[in-house]
């Protein structure tokens, strides 16, 4: 299976909640806040040094992001495995702005975008230009920071150089080559990353979520509160639910959306992906037909087998493209897969699918690069990297093949447009070669004493389908908000009635009425 198809990808809160988490926003903490594990004294003690995020910055949106007013960032350091903390350490770039109402801070609001691999510090940084006057940014510190491997923190994940990047995305082998190609090139990539990543086997075995959590509570700590206000998008819930299971006590709010469902397993929850972008793909097919140049036609019954003959030839024979760089099958359908993200992505979805009729793929290869994080100098993010690493050592591998084809086979069953038309394959994906044991596996978090989250779930999400929201909210006790829509995520997007209830929630723990949609 494609690598980027192999995952994807709180409380009733009393009014003195507030004075549990406030602290002097001009000073720095010297002595931890809340409880300190056993053995982490120095890291829960440790005091931030604040300063410009310039130096920071690893990518070109980086730099653009980390150049806005009222930002300042530091260097968090984390014992690179918590079973040995005085041993080899390893430290995370954190990125802050300040609340702007001073009198009136609650604390910290700590925020993940996701991935996994996303950057939280360009996230946070993105937030705190777009909401200047928001309540969120008056009240709480905004805080985001790169998770262990990821962005700014030291040392990444490294796997694939930018040409090998290239040269990958334009091979189709994963999609029609013989299982010995697929395998081989599947375990090549889990060689390269343990080769080419900093500190090697023991990095990779100690970057999973059960790691990310125990970060975030150092951080919870060094920023003085006492307990964890948490935004957490896609992944990112994962993260805010692993906490809330690890650290119960010290838990104040958290805002989940676009959930992952905990109990699900790894082929289980790629077969809901699949679902969930055939839901997308199937609302965009009837928006098109509404089009007067509708690239899949004016019927929307017709659609998958329309895109079908649109994609299907580039596997053979991808579109050359500006600058000589190919569109092959793969970018073809990652694109499509990054624009069903967002309906604002439709008429590019709409123009690039048109193009390729005309032999041409400069927008779906743009919106493959935008998926794939691939900067105008050619230069990688190492999200896809980060997400890869991750996702083997959060799950189980799945390494029977009858189970495999079986997961392929429904796959498409469900999502018959990204049917490539070549048999199914058992080939093994790069977790299967990982040359360190997964840290984790689904199951549903014990979160006894943890306040109610909120958790927000979209009806027509093409990533993280509605269900998994509605079972997640009732694993974590909390309250379910359904936002009627057809997209990945949606707080602090635009929707006036998500952002009102989510930044009630966040400041005063006021939960919505139960059953509760936005449309």
């Amino acid at each position: 299976m494609k690598r980027y198809l192999s995952g994807a990808a709180c409380l009733l809160v009393l009014a003195s909640t507030a004075a549990c988490t406030a602290g002097s926003p001009t000073s720095e903490p010297t002595v931890p806040a809340g409880p300190v594990p056993a053995g982490l004294e120095r890291f829960y003690s440790q005091r931030l040094d604040w300063g410009d995020c310039a130096p920071y910055a690893t990518s070109e949106t980086a730099e653009f992001v980390f150049a806005g007013e009222g930002l300042e960032c530091a260097r968090l350091t984390v014992p690179l495995d918590y079973s040995e903390p005085g041993s080899t350490t390893i430290t995370l770039g954190v990125l802050r702005h300040r609340a702007t109402e001073t009198d009136e801070r609650i604390g910290s609001l700590v925020l993940n975008p996701g991935g996994p691999g996303a950057s939280g510090m360009t996230a946070a940084g993105n937030f705190s230009a777009t909401m200047p006057q928001s309540p969120l940014t008056e009240r709480f510190d905004l805080v985001g920071f790169d998770p262990r491997g990821i962005g700014a923190s030291e040392p990444t994940v490294e796997c694939l150089t930018a040409p090998e990047r290239d040269a990958d995305r334009a091979d189709d082998t994963e999609v029609a080559g013989t299982v010995a190609e697929q395998e081989a090139e599947e375990s090549a990539f889990a060689d390269k990353c343990a080769d080419r990543t900093e500190y090697g086997e023991r990095m990779l075995a100690n970057l999973g979520t059960r790691d990310v959590v125990r970060d975030l509570d150092v951080l919870r700590s060094t920023l003085g509160d006492e307990k964890l206000t948490y935004l957490g998008y896609s992944y990112g819930t994962r993260i805010g639910y692993t906490y809330a299971e690890r650290f119960p006590g010290n838990v104040r709010a958290l805002l989940l959306d676009g959930a992952l469902d905990p109990e699900q397993d790894l082929v289980d929850s790629l077969v809901a992906q699949g679902e969930g972008f055939a839901t997308a793909f199937d609302e965009f097919a009837r928006w098109c037909a509404g089009q007067q140049d509708c690239a899949l036609g004016t019927d929307p019954a017709a659609a998958d087998t329309a895109y079908q003959d649109i994609v299907r030839p580039l596997i053979d024979n991808p579109i050359r493209s500006a600058g000589g760089r190919p569109l092959s099958y793969e970018d073809a359908t990652t694109g499509t897969i990054a624009a069903l993200y967002s309906q604002q992505q439709w008429p590019s979805l709409n123009t690039g699918l048109t193009e390729v009729k005309q032999g041409r793929g400069t927008t779906l290869l743009s919106l493959a690069d935008m998926y794939n994080e691939r900067e105008a100098n050619g230069e990688y993010t190492t999200t896809q990297d980060a997400f890869v690493a991750i996702r083997c050592v959060d799950d189980p591998r799945v390494t029977d093949k009858a189970e495999i084809l079986q997961a392929q086979r429904r796959y498409v069953e469900v999502a018959p447009f990204l049917d490539p038309g070549v048999p199914p394959s058992p080939a093994r994906d790069a977790c299967a070669f990982w040359p360190v044991p997964n840290s984790s596996e689904p199951h549903l978090p014990d979160v006894e004493g943890v306040p109610p989250a909120l958790v927000i779930s979209t009806t027509n999400d093409p990533a993280t389908p509605y269900q998994a929201g509605v079972n997640l909210a009732k694993a974590m006790n909390g309250r379910l908000l359904t936002f009627e829509g057809t997209q990945h995520t949606v707080f602090l997007q635009g929707n006036a009635c998500v952002d009102q209830a989510g930044i009630d929630y966040l400041v005063d723990g006021t939960l919505p009425r139960e059953g509760t949609r936005c449309t």
